[in-house]
């Protein structure tokens, strides 16, 4: 019988728990943890996905601004912006919403980030840190996905674990947030050899390709918990994973929804990056969050 995770609930109830610890840190510094977030131009799928992460800021009691510059903003006045906003000490989380426009390099903005206030993770330094088994920022996503598995029950120590996708965003934070907990992981891709009889090995098979029901049946080990990063629209325009979910019920031992899975994990653990970040900058040990 597959156990199919609910995104959704346990989305909320991490989001219950980062809106209690909120309340321990206004209690503690007198002003609520803020999250800004910078959007330059007008794609529409961005401004949906701003004006959902400020909303959530907002009902978990902390401070949520988006901030909404024109899509002929030059590079180095935005960087400019980012300089500013971090010089307000009510900033404790900042992310640039991607993607930007063509005539800005994204690396560079990604670099004028403080790591400190990071809460997408995706500054080299904290990936350096989290290659290195150190504390830091981790993107949400892959975030999301292991709280997920833990959620499950799906025992990581010592698994086979397979990512499929090698993206910064993705891919490579989650073959390091497995290797962190003791799984032998395998990053494959598009150049993968034998690419189902690789996946078929996995105890643990995480796809992030963004290619609509690419992972069938044949490419899972009967059993396998399989988790599905993927958001693809078909041509009737219907939501679906990188999973082809229908095929895989009954037969995976844990599967996650699209819609409804992975997708309200990735807010919920920005809310706990944002907090995270501001409770470290307020001197404390995020250790002692409690979510």
């Amino acid at each position: 019988m597959t156990q199919i995770v609910d995104g959704k609930a346990l989305g909320l109830s991490l989001r219950a728990a980062v809106a209690a610890a909120v309340t321990r840190f206004v209690a503690h510094t007198g002003r609520r943890p803020g999250l800004d977030v910078v959007l330059v131009g007008e794609d529409p799928a961005s401004q949906v996905y701003v004006r959902n992460k400020a909303r959530a800021c907002e009902e978990a009691g902390m401070r949520g601004e988006v901030h909404r510059l024109d899509a002929d903003t030059d590079e180095a006045a935005l960087l400019s912006f980012l300089a500013a906003l971090q010089a307000r000490d009510e900033v404790d989380g900042l992310l640039v919403q991607l993607p930007l426009p063509r005539h800005i390099d994204a690396e560079k903005v990604l670099l004028a980030i403080d790591p400190a206030r990071d809460v997408d993770g995706f500054h080299p330094l904290n990936a350096g840190r989290l290659f290195a088994g150190q504390r830091s920022l981790v993107p949400c996503t892959p975030l999301g996905c292991l709280r997920m598995l833990d959620h499950a029950g799906v025992r990581l120590d010592g698994a086979r674990a397979v990512v499929l996708g090698r993206s910064n965003i993705v891919g490579k934070p989650m073959a390091m947030l497995l290797v962190g907990r003791n799984a032998t992981v395998t990053l494959a891709h598009s150049r993968t050899r034998d690419l189902e009889a690789v996946c078929r090995e996995a105890d643990v098979l995480v796809a992030a390709v963004g290619k609509a029901k690419m992972v069938t049946r044949a490419f899972v080990k009967e059993g396998a918990a399989v988790l599905d990063v993927g958001i693809n629209r078909t041509a009737e325009g219907k939501l679906v994973g990188d999973v082809d979910f229908d095929a895989l019920v009954g037969h995976a031992g844990v599967l996650t929804p699209v819609p409804g899975g992975v997708g309200p994990m990735t807010i919920a653990c920005l809310l706990e990056n944002t907090l995270r970040a501001a409770w470290a900058r307020a001197g404390l040990d995020p250790a002692t969050l409690g979510v």
